[in-house]
Formats: C-alpha cells, sequence, structure tokens
C-alpha cells in the first residue's frame, strides 16, 4: 500500500502518495488526465517553468512583497526544479487542462512542497509558502505558459542549430570532395543538361544554411514574453515595477536578452511567433526530406537503379532477400520529416483556437512544438553520423550515364538551333546511338568541334558553347 497524506483545495480533500511534492491540483490532474498518453512534460519544458518561477521569486523579493528567507527557499527549490532534480515529480500528461493550468499547478505544488522542506516544515503546511499565493504570486497560467514556451524553443533550438550547422559542413565537404564527378542532371526525372555531383551537394548545403539563419531571425521573436500580463492582460494583482524588473532577471538567469512585450495583450493573445517558428521547421522538414529523397534515388540499386552514390552499410536490409542493404539513415530522416509536418499542423490548429484573452491550447503547442525540435535534432545527429559523412560517389556510373545523356543535346541550341538539335535527339532515340555519334552521323560537326562543345566541365559552368 502507498502511504497517503491529504491536503485540501478548493473542491475538498485529494489524497497525495506521502513522498509527492505534488500537491492537491495536480493529483486531480493524474486521476483526470493520466491514462491519456503516458507523455510528460520535456526536460526543457521543466526548466523554461522553473526560470520564470525563479524570476518571479527574485522580482518580489527585492519589492519585499515576499519574506526575504521564504522568497530565498522558493528560489532555491524553483533552481532544483530547473537542474532536473525534481523531473519524477512532473507527472501530469500533457494532454491535459486548457492553456496548461495543470503544469503551472504542478510547478507551484513541487517547488513550494520543497521550499516548505527547505525552512524545515512539512509537505502541505502552505500557510507558510503557499503554490498559489506565493510561488504563483502575479502570475497567471495565461503569461507563465506563452513566457515557458518562448523559453523552451530558445533553448531546445540552439541545439538543433548545432545539428544543422555540422549538416551543412559535411554536405559543403561532399560538394567539395564530389566537384569532379560529372553527371547528368535530370528534370521530371529524364535526361537533362550536365551538372557535377559536387553542385547538387552544394544546392542542398545552401538550403540547410538558409534554414539556419531563418531560425536565428526567428529566435528574436521569441524574445519578447508578456510575463506580468497576469490573468487577462491587464496586470491585475502584479507590481508596477514588477514588468521590467522580471524580465531583467530572467534575462539575467536564462542568457536570453529577455525584453517585456510592447503589448501585453497581444503576448497573451496571439501564438504569432509561435505558429512563426513551427512554420519554419516544418519548411525545414520539406527541404530535409526533399534532399533525402534525392540521396536515396541516386543511391539506388545496385544493379537497377541508378548507383551514382553510396551510402555506408550500417544494417542488413531485409529479413529475406541476402545480402540486401536499404539507405535505412535516410528512410527514417524521412519519416522524421513527416512527423514535424503533422506536428506543424496540430500547431496551427491549436494556434487558431484562441479564443478572446488566451489560447487554451497552449499544452499542445508546448508539446508539439517541443517534438518538432527534438526528433529533428536526434534524427539530423544520427543521420550526419551514419550515413551523410560516408556517403561516397560512384564515379563511374555518373560518366555512363553522362555520356549517354540525351540533355547533352542542349549545348547544340547555341550552334545549330533548337529544332536541328531536337532532331539530333530523335536520330539518337531511333538508333540507339550517342548523342556525340547522332551528331557525326549527320555531319553536323567534326570529332574535334564535338569534344569543344560537348566539354563536359564547360557545360556545367555559365557559358554559351562555342565551336572554335
Amino acid at each position: 500500500m502507498i502511504k497517503k497524506r491529504i491536503e485540501k483545495d478548493t473542491l475538498g480533500e485529494v489524497e497525495i502518495p506521502v513522498d509527492a511534492y505534488w500537491g492537491p491540483q495536480t493529483q486531480r490532474a493524474i486521476e483526470n488526465f493520466g491514462g491519456i498518453s503516458g507523455h510528460r512534460p520535456s526536460r526543457g519544458y521543466i526548466w523554461a517553468t522553473a526560470s520564470v518561477k525563479i524570476a518571479a521569486a527574485m522580482t518580489h523579493r527585492d519589492l519585499e512583497l515576499i519574506p526575504a528567507d521564504n522568497a530565498d527557499a522558493i528560489i532555491q527549490a524553483a533552481s532544483e526544479v530547473q537542474s532536473g532534480k525534481l523531473d519524477d515529480h512532473f507527472v501530469v500528461d500533457v494532454y491535459q487542462a486548457g492553456a496548461g493550468t495543470s503544469h503551472n499547478m504542478n510547478a507551484n505544488e513541487v517547488i513550494a512542497n520543497r521550499a516548505l522542506e527547505i525552512l524545515g516544515y512539512g509537505r502541505g503546511e502552505y500557510e507558510f509558502i503557499h503554490p498559489n499565493n506565493h510561488v504563483n504570486m502575479a502570475q497567471s497560467t495565461n503569461d507563465v505558459i506563452p513566457t515557458a514556451l518562448r523559453l523552451l524553443i530558445l533553448r531546445e533550438s540552439a541545439q538543433l542549430t548545432e545539428v544543422l550547422q555540422h549538416s551543412a559542413a559535411e554536405f559543403r565537404n561532399k560538394s567539395a570532395e564530389f566537384k569532379d564527378v560529372l553527371k547528368s542532371g535530370r528534370t521530371h526525372l529524364q535526361d537533362a543538361a550536365p551538372v557535377s555531383l559536387g553542385q547538387e551537394f552544394g544546392g542542398y548545403a545552401e538550403a540547410i544554411e538558409r534554414a539556419i539563419n531563418n531560425i536565428y531571425e526567428a529566435r528574436k521573436k521569441l524574445l519578447e514574453i508578456g510575463l506580468g500580463g497576469s490573468a487577462t492582460g491587464t496586470g491585475l494583482n502584479v507590481h508596477p515595477e514588477y514588468r521590467q524588473l522580471v524580465a531583467k532577471n530572467l534575462a539575467d538567469i536564462t542568457g536570453f536578452d529577455i525584453k517585456p512585450a510592447a503589448d501585453y495583450f497581444w503576448a497573451m493573445q496571439s501564438m504569432g511567433p509561435l505558429v512563426d517558428f513551427s512554420a519554419l521547421l516544418g519548411n525545414l522538414a520539406l527541404e530535409i526530406s526533399r534532399i533525402m529523397n534525392d540521396l536515396r534515388l541516386m543511391a539506388s540499386g545496385p544493379t537497377t537503379g541508378l548507383k551514382e552514390i553510396s551510402f555506408p552499410p550500417v544494417q542488413p536490409g531485409s529479413s529475406i532477400m541476402p545480402g540486401k542493404v536499404n539507405p535505412v539513415m535516410a528512410e527514417m530522416m524521412n519519416m522524421v520529416c513527416f512527423s514535424v509536418i503533422g506536428y506543424q499542423q496540430s500547431v496551427l490548429w491549436a494556434a487558431g483556437a484562441g479564443q478572446l484573452e488566451l489560447n487554451v491550447m497552449m499544452p499542445l503547442i508546448s508539446f508539439s512544438i517541443g517534438e518538432q525540435i527534438k526528433i529533428l535534432t536526434g534524427g539530423l545527429s544520427a543521420f550526419n553520423e551514419k550515413a551523410l559523412k560516408g556517403i561516397s560517389a560512384d564515379r563511374e556510373s555518373c560518366r555512363r550515364y553522362l555520356e549517354n545523356s540525351y540533355g547533352l543535346a542542349t549545348a547544340l541550341n547555341t550552334i545549330i538551333g533548337y529544332e536541328n538539335a531536337a532532331a539530333v535527339v530523335k536520330e539518337a532515340e531511333r538508333t540507339g546511338c550517342s548523342i556525340k555519334e547522332a551528331i557525326l552521323k549527320k555531319g553536323i560537326l567534326d570529332e574535334k568541334e564535338i569534344e569543344r562543345v560537348l566539354d563536359p566541365e564547360l557545360l556545367t559552368q555559365p557559358g554559351i558553347p562555342k565551336i572554335n
């Protein structure tokens, strides 16, 4: 039997495990939402919430609204929460009461009971330190959660950008390594003008680098916080100096350049900056998924596909076909990207469900963006290590496709005209010969002229092909 203690909230008595730091409102949330998903708040979200509580307690201590001893105990308890010492006591499912009231009260109760313990009191002796009156002083779920959400993204996206920088650097390295690997370009999955494998990988690097810049810009929009708006943005029950001081304290605690919102009503009503960040991650996922599709296509084979590149083999690819090896890391990244885009849809619907002074769907927004960041970071980190840095080029396959590509005829446009060049392609298709052989058959150019016009290195750079 689990030993219980009895606490009270405004609805009556509640039985709580005697060793739990949480209180009655958290216990009710466990009973109401405990069997929904099994997902609890992430480490980053707990850190962000605790950071808000530390900043608030510091501010109220300095404003002499909470006795220094009590405030210091709250700060110490919240700091322990911030560092991860009490994560096991954050037990509310991510699908919970609207706006995140259950999560906010989970934090308030854990911090209050730990602060009581620090001061030598028992858990539940809230006449000395109260979850609402002291830990949550001048706060509401309605300004705490939007602030914590911003802090969560600022913290977790820093690691994502590091992983993306590694991805971009690896693609740049491959671009340099493959710069002399000439191949047929493909548009509509048909033969097109030549490119180098290095140019393709350089394009992938550019896409990732631009995404990194977009993340840096989006992070700036998250530095405005509405902490001090209280329940509806008016600042009811908030000291007039609180907003500026709590923002400064929060900046000092987190290292982020936090600033008070220009409009506190907007900060509580609108999820705009969060939607922007989620959409940015969705767009990044589209880019990465596109790149994975390209890499899987170029690695197809080894005897019936393109076989222009190879991934390092990391595991057997079939339970029945011996010797089969699949591009599993790229397949994993595709699935990660699809999930990121799915979470973006959750954010969009949740953000649009806000009404009047509050968006009550913030728990879903928090979970969804947190998952977007987490799986992109983890997936890319694994892909970089297990696949990207070990990609190799099959130079022979690339050369063979290039020499037989009908896309080479594009170089004839400025010499014999589009229609005559099309006739060369038709001749090659009819007879099964190469473009070079078709040109010779028709007597359009001689051997030396063909070599000059169809020089693959020149064809992959800006310029107009000439006979002499």
